[in-house]
């Protein structure tokens, strides 16, 4: 695994340890297995960024100090100039790309998201809780949410409830890029 997914998982680990909980309550807080949460924690495995979600509303963290260890700063205005953003490592399905890492209280997580055109061909989902927007910039994407199926062009926009079995791919052999607005919704977890 590349040397970010290990300094990540340092800092889950660190983070966990300041704040006196066992691993097994980490994973049943943030709704996944145990060994799951181990590979996180040891860097082993790519880390999905609906677990930094949890992850971040479980400590009260921002995700950009999960991510890079530095805290946001910013909170009257944020700018991100093109091809800049903190990238969150995904060894396979996508690239992503904070684009307000710096701004401290964020309510919504606004990423820039690339999805190789062979990348989650078999349409693994994911889901956590909230809501998303995903807003087609170019390429065509298949985006499926529940048992629904749908093919946005650039221009077209899907609004849904996250906590429905999601996932994307990339039709037509080109990559597909989206702003993608993931909004967490609910209270901190104790």
């Amino acid at each position: 695994m590349t040397d970010q997914v290990k300094q990540v998982g340092m800092r889950i680990k660190g983070l966990r340890e300041v704040y006196g909980k066992e691993p097994e309550t980490v994973a049943k807080q943030t709704g996944i297995e145990l060994h799951d949460y181990l590979s996180y924690e040891a860097g082993e495995v790519d880390i999905p960024i609906s677990f930094l979600l949890k992850l971040s509303k479980l400590y009260d963290v921002d995700t950009t100090t999960i991510l890079t260890g530095q805290t946001p700063r910013l909170s009257v205005c944020a700018l991100t100039r093109r091809d800049m953003g903190v990238e969150i490592m995904r060894e396979h399905h996508y690239v992503y790309k904070n684009l307000a890492y710096n701004f401290t209280g964020r309510r919504i997580e606004p990423l820039l998201v690339t999805v190789d055109p062979d990348a989650n061909r078999d349409m693994q989902t994911e889901r956590h809780s909230g809501h998303e927007f995903d807003y087609v910039l170019e390429g065509t994407l298949h985006l499926r949410v529940g048992q629904h199926d749908m093919l946005l062009e650039p221009g077209d926009s899907a609004y849904y409830d996250s906590i429905y079995p999601h996932a994307m791919s990339a039709e037509g052999g080109v990559p597909c890029k989206l702003l993608a607005m993931v909004i967490p919704i609910g209270a901190k977890e104790e």
